[in-house]
């Protein structure tokens, strides 16, 4: 079972292809819902030299940032290897 940490925002890095994604309009959805409910669901991440890169949870990452929280909730995950 995958255990939750708590890591900085600013210590997460998101690929740039993967910023192309976002949605503005997911996004505010997102963050109304964290504004309600708070952070229901961790995104995922692996771990990168002294930081970490996203692999799951773009829009609630990017929320939290808009509404100015420090912290997320995330899951280590692994590398696929292709």
């Amino acid at each position: 079972m995958l255990q939750k940490h708590t890591l900085a925002i600013a210590d997460v890095r998101v690929p740039s292809k993967r910023m192309k994604t976002l949605d503005e309009a997911k996004l505010q959805k997102i963050a109304e819902s964290i504004i309600e409910i708070g952070q229901t669901t961790p995104i995922q991440v692996r771990v990168d030299g002294d930081g970490y890169v996203l692999i799951e949870g773009l829009h609630r990452l990017e929320a939290l940032r808009a509404l100015g929280s420090t912290e997320v909730e995330a899951f280590f995950v692994r590398a696929r290897l292709h």
